[in-house]
C-alpha cells in the first residue's frame, strides 16, 4: 500500500497544495549545428608548437516562438583561432533549447528578457563542454569557454530589460 493512501484525507496533496508550475521548463537540448574545420593541418600542429593563436569569439542568442508558449532559444559560438594570417581551426556551434513560458506567472514585458538572458544562461555550460570535447578531438588543447554574462550581453543588444525594446528586437509573444 502506498504512503498516501495512508493519509487521513485532510493531509493528502491537493491541487491548492501542489508547487507553482515554474516560470519556465526546458523540455529539451540540442546541437542545431556543429562544425569543426582545421584547414591549415597537419603544418598548423608544428607551428603551434612554438606559437600561440589568437582566439577571437562571438556569441549570439536569438529566441522565436514555436507555439503559443514555446519557444526555441538559440545560442551560436563562433570561434576562429589564427596564428599570423594562418587558420589553425575553425569552430561553430548552435545549440538550442526548447522552452516552454508560463504565461500565467510570466508578464509579456519579462519573456523576452527570460529567454535571452536566463535560458542561455542555463544552457552555456552544455555548450561550453561540447566546444571543449570539440577543440580536444580536433587535436588541440581542449577550449574552456570564460563565463558569459548574458545581462550585459542583453543590454548590449537590447537596452535594460523594461525599456521600450529597438525595432530589431524579433517578435516573442
Amino acid at each position: 500500500m502506498s504512503e498516501t493512501s495512508d493519509l487521513p484525507p485532510e493531509s493528502a496533496p491537493s491541487d491548492e497544495q501542489a508547487p507553482p508550475f515554474a516560470p519556465i521548463r526546458i523540455a529539451g537540448q540540442y546541437i542545431k549545428d556543429l562544425s569543426f574545420e582545421v584547414p591549415g593541418a597537419p603544418e598548423i600542429y608544428t607551428i603551434l608548437q612554438t606559437q600561440a593563436p589568437e582566439i577571437p569569439i562571438s556569441i549570439d542568442v536569438v529566441a522565436r516562438p514555436v507555439s503559443e508558449s514555446a519557444y526555441e532559444v538559440s545560442l551560436t559560438i563562433h570561434l576562429e583561432a589564427t596564428v599570423g594570417e594562418r587558420k589553425a581551426f575553425i569552430c561553430e556551434l548552435v545549440y538550442c533549447a526548447a522552452v516552454e513560458v508560463n504565461k500565467a506567472i510570466v508578464p509579456e514585458e519579462h519573456i523576452h528578457p527570460l529567454l535571452m538572458i536566463e535560458v542561455p544562461r542555463q544552457i552555456f555550460p552544455f555548450a561550453r563542454q561540447i566546444v571543449s570535447d570539440a577543440t580536444g578531438h580536433g587535436g588541440f588543447p581542449p577550449l574552456q569557454l570564460q563565463l558569459v554574462d548574458f545581462g550585459l550581453l542583453y543590454r548590449q543588444k537590447f537596452g535594460m530589460p523594461g525599456q521600450s525594446q529597438p525595432q530589431e528586437q524579433p517578435a516573442v509573444h
